[in-house]
């Protein structure tokens, strides 16, 4: 009996000891791919760890739960990775790249910064998300965009869309790069001319480490004018198929991953929306439906060569609900809102090939999106007037060499780029105001854009000066003036003072240029014709100074003061409006005559808290003061539409024992001008027929503002691990307050006892004739409860 129960406790234990998670991967030479042998990993504020074998692998076991990794190694700068999420169902891969140190090897210690990982290439202006912190953020609903709003110098549009807009910005100054391959569009049914949308495309299962530059841009990423988004990918696991089914607030998706061969790994995911059943409920007037795709593969044909394959893909559909027909508001949107359909597509190659001191990135890219949007009279195909029939399609292919070398100390890179591009349009859109003409026209323009940049950085005097120097020229075939890359001529100049261990002094000089919307450069009038044919690149100055202090624990404390000097941008002569001013609305933007002669400027001043996870606790504090303008058709500088002033996020958690976690969100807004409506114009009967809605007074623009914008967000998450598989429930309300999100007035009309609009001069003659209008209020405090599941295996 005693043996039986001694080789029953013997296999319990051997059993509970295999139900241990792992965290396995390679530590290994940033540079040249070299491992990394005897370098240690540790398991931070534990004595657990382990050195790597003579090929840089090292294992670790460890029970379920939330973990800080460091690897280090002599002669090299210590590396964290924060939050790795260990379950038993698979072994946690986690790769560290370490980079060479200029200090002297008998100085090498510790300290603060080495805990928060710094980009050489730009001191300031960067903040850097993990996984977890993406996936738990309060009111995030694991969109990209939306997670990125806890940083400083971000604000959004309490509106439900997710537009980027960082340090006073328009939506259409941002871009975003996935594994160093550059995505046009990352969002659903998003805004042609500009970049947001409502709803991101991005599967946050692939995404490993999250970089948001608000200045010192990359020089190989830096076509932008206010911010580059880099998102690294996970590699799939080698080990054997596994994956992820995930049921949300909006949508239900299976994410896939696993080896294809020795060499070869994969991730896959499709992903559905099932929103048009909860907005006919609702009873809301539109009917939105989604689908994405998305794919990684990685091969290692060897330690020395690798090619990455990522693909993209989203597909749109918006129909009208006109069984929601009921209130003045369900009628005001259905009367003028389009159908619109919308796909698109982004596939790339990467080819790495690593060599003694240095790594050569060879990346061929395609993006398309196709556009089509309609509306009829009523709503009537059969036998209402088509007031709008629209169809384009934006293609880009890209190529671009980039090499990252080390050379005495220096760190090097050169590279260069040719990108083709295609913009084809037809529209017909009768919705204008009288004194513009109808937009009747069709284009196909063809472009070729190149440009080429050098960066070198080092650190002096055992790391405790850091200078780095960069040089972009680009050049595109639209006309003579954007053709010459000595036109457009980005210098970057970025410093670092070390002052002690904990606090430094960094400062950036930049400038950038970005192509405006093809939406404009491809505008025609009616006899073929370019209208906008002498338009040029938009330029801003970066300028940023600021301080940072990194604690010991896991925390950092910065504070940045920024001035961005912008000129060049189209200013669209029927409005009299600079394009920076729009770009938060559905539809189209930039389609209508325009100059490059408009002016601005942007200021501020950020302040931010991080805390990486430390004894269970997490969050940021960040506050923006921005002031944003850009001239009105006066040339005089007004508040832009980007103008909030004042910008507060909290975000902040605690993780319990048993696998609990509660998380909460609090986002202060300042209020955002707008522009009136000029009732005088839009009520006229032929006016109103054609738009259906208030058209703006562009005389008086901006001259008002919303209400200041509260918002809290709260999730709590629950999290089961068994030996095969793991569970996590949660529980999320966006905008517990409830608090009402202003719009800009609804002009309606006033009707009769049958229904009619009333016009108050019926005797007049028929382009005179005005119909009797009202203001409807436009806000919406809706609290939006969701429980997810996510399933892991």
């Amino acid at each position: 009996m005693k043996v039986r129960f001694l080789c029953f406790a013997l296999a319990l234990s051997s059993g509970l000891s295999a139900q241990k998670g792992q965290i396995k991967g390679r530590v290994y030479d940033e540079i040249n791919n070299e491992p990394l042998p005897f370098a240690n990993v540790v398991i931070e504020g534990t004595t657990t760890g382990t050195s790597t074998d003579v090929d840089g692998n090292y294992v670790l076991e460890l029970e379920p739960g939330l973990y800080n990794v460091t690897a280090s190694f002599v002669g090299y700068t210590n590396k964290t990775e924060y939050e790795v999420q260990v379950s038993r169902s698979r072994p946690i891969v986690i790769n560290f790249a370490l980079s060479e140190s200029n200090q002297t090897l008998g100085e090498v210690s510790v300290t603060a910064q080495d805990r928060i990982t710094r980009k050489d290439e730009s001191p300031v202006s960067v903040s850097t998300l993990g996984i977890n912190e993406i996936q738990r953020n309060p009111g995030g609903n694991q969109d990209i965009s939306l997670v990125i709003q806890s940083l400083p110098g971000v604000a959004s549009t309490p509106n439900f869309r997710n537009d980027i807009i960082i340090r006073g910005g328009a939506p259409n100054e941002n871009s975003f790069f996935l594994d160093g391959i550059e995505i046009p569009s990352i969002n659903h049914f998003s805004t042609q001319g500009s970049s947001g949308g409502p709803v991101g495309l991005l599967n946050v299962n692939f995404i490993r480490e999250v970089d948001l530059y608000t200045s010192a841009f990359p020089v190989e990423k830096a076509n932008a004018l206010s911010s580059v988004l880099d998102i690294k990918l996970k590699d799939g696991r080698s080990d054997k198929i596994g994956g992820i089914f995930q049921v949300g607030a909006s949508e239900v998706g299976l994410t896939l991953e696993g080896p294809l061969s020795e060499k070869t790994t994969f991730l896959a995911s499709a992903r559905r929306s099932y929103l048009q059943f909860l907005f006919s409920v609702l009873e809301l007037p539109f009917l939105p439906t989604y689908n994405d795709f998305q794919v990684k593969i990685k091969h290692k044909f060897d330690e020395k060569n690798q090619l990455t394959f990522i693909g993209l893909g989203a597909i749109d559909q918006f129909k009208l609900n006109l069984d929601a027909n009921e209130t003045e508001t369900q009628q005001f949107q259905l009367a003028f809102l389009p159908v619109n359909e919308q796909w698109n597509y982004s596939v790339g190659a990467k080819f790495t090939h690593f060599g003694e001191k240095s790594y050569t990135n060879f990346i061929l890219s395609r993006f398309m999106l196709n556009n089509v949007a309609y509306k009829y009279e009523d709503n009537d195909e059969v036998n209402g007037q088509q007031l709008l029939d629209y169809q384009s399609q934006e293609i880009e292919n890209k190529l671009r060499i980039e090499n990252f070398r080390r050379s005495n100390g220096w760190r090097l890179t050169n590279g260069l780029g040719f990108e083709e591009i295609k913009y084809q349009t037809s529209e017909v859109d009768l919705r204008v105001p009288p004194e513009a003409e109808a937009r009747n026209y069709e284009t196909d323009l063809r472009l070729y854009q190149y440009y080429i940049f050098s960066n070198a950085n080092r650190s002096f005097w055992d790391e405790k000066i850091s200078l780095n120097l960069g040089l972009r020229l680009e050049g595109n075939s639209f006309n003579a003036k954007t053709a010459n890359p000595l036109s457009q001529i980005s210098p970057k100049v970025a410093f670092t003072y070390n002052i002690n261990s904990e606090l430094s002094f960094n400062a950036n000089y930049s400038i950038y240029y970005q192509l405006p919307p093809y939406t404009s450069l491809g505008f025609r009038d009616t006899n073929y014709s370019l209208v906008n044919k002498d338009l040029t690149y938009i330029s801003t100055q970066h300028m940023v100074a600021g301080f940072a202090y990194y604690l010991p624990f896991n925390a950092k404390i910065s504070l940045e003061g920024f001035y961005k000097i912008y000129a060049n941008y189209p200013f669209l002569t029927e409005r009299g409006i600079t394009l920076a001013n729009l770009g938060s609305d559905f539809g189209v933007i930039g389609n209508e005559p325009a100059v490059s002669s408009s002016q601005g400027r942007a200021y501020g001043l950020e302040f931010l808290y991080q805390q990486k996870l430390y004894d269970g606790w997490f969050g940021t504090l960040a506050y923006t003061l921005v002031k944003s303008e850009f001239e009105d058709a006066a040339g005089n500088l007004v508040p832009s539409s980007w103008d909030n002033q004042n910008i507060i996020t909290l975000t902040g958690g605690k993780k319990f024992g048993k696998n609990w976690e509660i998380g909460m969100q609090y986002q202060f807004l300042g209020g955002a001008p707008y522009t009136p409506t000029d009732i005088a114009t839009s009520s006229l009967v032929q006016v109103y027929d054609l738009n259906r809605r208030g058209l703006p007074d562009w005389s008086r623009f901006n001259e008002l503002r919303f209400d200041n914008f509260n918002r809290v967000n709260i999730r709590v998450d629950k999290k089961w691990f068994f030996e095969s598989w793991s569970l996590n429930v949660y529980f999320d309300v966006q905008n517990l307050l409830g608090q009402a999100v202003d719009g800009e007035p609804l002009l309606a009309l006033n009707r009769d006892a049958q229904g009619n609009p009333i016009i108050l001069n019926p005797g007049a003659p028929a382009n005179q004739q005005r119909y009797d209008t009202k203001l409807l209020e436009n806000g919406n405090g809706t609290r939006i409860p969701s429980i997810g599941i996510i399933v892991q295996f």
